[in-house]
């Protein structure tokens, strides 16, 4: 999972935890090293102390004739009957003024004293200065590292240390203790941190699922109730997620009524279309007759009137049409049921295909229907208008000599039908805006007869009141709308 993917109690987990995580590395290595540093030192101030007392033992001219000090037994080399015992860890060796070695050894951890090698002495005469400041020396893996000091005693060259393996076992024991404490405490740490962020983050949670659910309503049409708001705990102004679930409410309230307004003011618009159109309809048809008793009588008339009367009945007939389509498209928006009978489809494309090779020759009609009759449950002349329209369309906007094929086949569980036409095709521009009320495509495509704009969107309303879709398809030579019907 990608960090852009990370949700905030993660976030928040992920990080509190490293940055405690580098808060116990960076107190482990201060404490580590603060241990290691006191532990050197008291070693150092222990290789002082015994270089102290070394240079004074050889300061005493007591030595026997083979180096030994007074006391030691050739024989027994951890013996002194004249001075104390040397500790467990410690080094000494003293070397003459001219250069041979007076005596030297180191004191395993069972007591046996172990001479130096001659390179072990070279590396002590090379690496360690004789001013008394102790450095660490490693002497193989024998001995390993010590930290040894040298000082010149009337040309006597004597140096003392002690073994770093206490050093470096203390340090290394809190080492494991720091670490498995720090990785005990960490989970612990973790563990809790999940437990107090997801408790934390729960009045989130609840106001992103408030959100979530109104996500999904519908809101693009029709009366719209949003039931779903913060609960009163979640939006207390003092916390930042009651501020948010405050503002959630407050901005749910906003879009209720913003919805409320717009429901009611598309029913104003709805009922006055329906109204206007149905009172339209008595005087339109007046007209009409009018017009047509006036042409139907034999009484003389100028060539003007004829030609005013006949324009009157052609542009009634038409205002009658578009009056007809609106109030269609109103009762269809305000939910009218449709008859719901058998309607066969197969019969209704040959009625549709007939009608408009008798209605206009000058295109080329086809028609491709299946063997198998194809039936659906609707509206009989609410489906021939769909494909009226359609066919109109093609008629309309395309130029003489056109081809339009309607076919119609059934796939899968619906019923597909398509009007294809060979013209110029539809602009991109109108494509997007071909289904709205009154939209005109006539910079895409040629325009020989009239059109009001509402066959397309007609078609639209009554193919989704059938529980339908309807699309189209434009390239030039080719344009196809297809209507899905379930069957």
């Amino acid at each position: 999972m990608t960090r852009g993917r990370w949700t905030l109690r993660r976030t928040l987990v992920v990080g509190t935890s490293v940055l405690v995580a580098l808060a116990f590395v960076a107190m482990s290595l201060a404490t580590i090293l603060a241990l290691r540093s006191f532990a050197l030192d008291r070693l150092d101030q222990q290789v002082r102390e015994g270089l102290s007392f070394a240079v004074g033992r050889d300061a005493f001219d007591g030595r026997g004739g083979d180096g030994r000090p007074p006391g030691m037994d050739a024989g027994n080399p951890g013996s002194d009957a004249g001075s104390p015992a040397p500790r467990i860890g410690t080094l000494q060796a003293v070397i003459g003024s001219d250069g041979t070695v007076q005596r030297s050894g180191y004191t395993r951890a069972d007591g046996t004293l172990v001479t130096l090698s001659d390179d072990q002495i070279a590396l002590l005469r090379s690496s360690v200065s004789t001013d008394g400041a102790p450095t660490t020396v490693d002497l193989g893996a024998d001995f390993g590292a010590f930290r040894v000091a040298g000082a010149d005693d009337d040309g006597v060259t004597v140096f003392a240390g002690n073994s770093q393996a206490d050093v470096t076992a203390t340090t290394s024991a809190l080492i494991v203790i720091l670490v498995a404490v720090s990785a005990g405490t960490l989970l612990v740490a973790v563990l809790g941190l999940s437990l107090f962020v997801r408790r934390s983050l729960r009045p989130l949670d609840r106001v992103a699922g408030v959100a979530q659910r109104v996500s999904t309503l519908s809101l693009s049409a029709g009366s719209v109730e949003i039931p779903d708001r913060v609960a009163a705990p979640d939006t207390d102004p003092a916390t930042e997620v009651g501020r948010v679930g405050a503002s959630l409410n407050e901005l749910l309230g906003h879009v209720q009524s913003s919805l409320a307004a717009r429901q009611h003011s598309e029913e104003q618009l709805r009922r006055f279309i329906a109204d206007a159109s149905h009172e339209l309809r008595t005087p339109l048809a007046s007209i009409r007759g009018y017009a047509q008793l006036s042409l139907g009588e034999d009484a003389p008339m100028t060539p003007t009137q004829a030609r005013s009367f006949d324009r009157i009945e052609s542009e009634a007939r038409r205002m009658a049409s578009l009056v007809d389509d609106l109030l269609l498209l109103a009762r269809l928006d305000a939910g009218q049921p449709l008859r719901r009978e058998e309607v066969e489809l197969t019969l209704l494309a040959v009625d549709a295909v007939s009608d408009a090779q008798a209605a206009d020759a000058t295109h080329e009609w086809r028609l491709d229907v299946t063997d198998d009759l194809i039936s659906v449950t609707g509206d009989e002349n609410r489906l021939r208008q769909v494909v009226a329209n359609l066919l109109r369309n093609a008629q309309t906007h395309t130029p003489s000599g056109t081809t339009v094929t309607l076919s119609l086949a059934r796939e899968g569980s619906a019923a597909v039908l398509r009007v294809v036409d060979t013209g110029p095709g539809i602009d991109p521009g109108v494509a997007g805006r071909l289904f709205d009320r009154f939209a005109r495509a006539d910079d895409a495509r040629n325009r020989d007869a009239g059109s009001t704009g509402l066959g397309l969107s007609i078609a639209q309303a009554i193919t989704e009141a059938h529980g339908g879709a309807i699309s189209v398809e434009s390239a030039p030579g080719r344009t196809a709308f297809e209507v899905r019907l379930p069957v």
